[in-house]
């Protein structure tokens, strides 16, 4: 228990018991025990040394790529996505980013700024954050990549600045950090024409609404790309497309996609990750490896 709330002297927002299925993309999920909403990073530094290690802490930023289960989630929440939103140009090939700015809107900055390679990151429905955490990609570029480097905070609220090589990096995996957790990063990007890359920012939008269920409540891709294929190909090949359980189904326009029409909880989805996988790999011989985070209770009663 944090005990007595006012006694932390924090200035953002600290409230108990506050549902978060509306923090997410699937817009499903329980409540966490505690939220937090730091001000900024000294208020968020400052909550972490006031807080026993022992205290569990979950990360959110946007919610795009979590299912949150029905029971919602023991300590506390840290709701990153309305802090740490800094957007800076360095210099004429470095920008700043702030781990709770939005990928979109970073995209959008960096082609504003005149400054190219960063247009796939208009399509990652997340944080800059969530990116470095798994190191996200789309349309053939990865945020690794462009990393000059990033600054972290660990559960003592101690910040430390690190480089790639502090790092495992490979396919939407990122390894090697502990229980540090990304504050902000500087990319090395190309100057460039701002029209050129606003317009191929728009191109990659369009080709993601043909393709994707953007219309419903979803997590994002499910599950990673197998070495050598698609995770989409292999839900399909499976018969899977359309497969349902209570207002959750696997999309019918994106296998790789599990929406639903309002009616369902976590435990729906869950149910159908984990049927996927079963059937697949009954079918495949491949065991697809989720891509989302699944954090939680399951119980629905504490």
């Amino acid at each position: 228990m944090i005990g007595h709330a006012a006694s932390l002297r924090v200035r953002g927002r600290l409230e108990r018991d506050v549902p978060l299925a509306g923090m997410t993309s699937w817009r499903v999920g329980g409540r966490a025990d505690w939220l937090f909403e730091p001000e900024d990073v000294d208020d968020l530094a400052h909550f972490l040394a006031s807080v026993p290690e022992t205290f569990p802490r979950t990360l959110l930023g946007l919610g795009s790529n979590v299912l949150i289960r029905d029971g919602g989630i023991e300590g506390v929440v840290i709701h990153l996505s309305g802090a740490l939103n800094q957007r800076l140009r360095v210099d004429p090939e470095r920008v700043e980013l702030g781990a709770g700015l939005a990928c979109a809107q970073a995209a959008r900055f960096c082609a504003a700024e005149g400054l190219i390679g960063a247009e796939f990151l208009a399509g990652i429905p997340g944080t800059i954050g969530g990116a470095l955490a798994m190191n996200a990609g789309a349309w053939g570029g990865e945020i690794w990549p462009l990393v000059e480097w990033v600054e972290t905070m660990d559960r003592r609220g101690l910040r430390q600045v690190r480089t790639s090589d502090d790092f495992r990096i490979a396919y939407r995996s990122v390894t090697g950090s502990g229980e540090e957790f990304f504050l902000r990063t500087v990319l090395r990007l190309q100057p460039g024409d701002p029209s050129a890359a606003r317009a191929r920012i728009q191109e990659l939008l369009r080709e993601r609404s043909q393709k994707q269920p953007l219309g419903l409540p979803s997590g994002g891709s499910v599950f990673r790309n197998p070495e050598g294929g698609h995770a989409a190909v292999l839900i399909e090949q499976a018969g899977l497309k359309g497969l349902h359980r209570g207002g959750a189904e696997v999309s019918r326009k994106h296998a790789n996609f599990i929406t639903h029409d309002g009616a369902a909880c976590a435990a729906d989805i869950e149910w159908l990750i984990e049927e996927v996988q079963r059937r697949v790999e009954a079918r495949s011989g491949i065991r697809l490896i989720p891509e989302v985070r699944v954090i939680g209770r399951k119980e629905t009663q504490r």
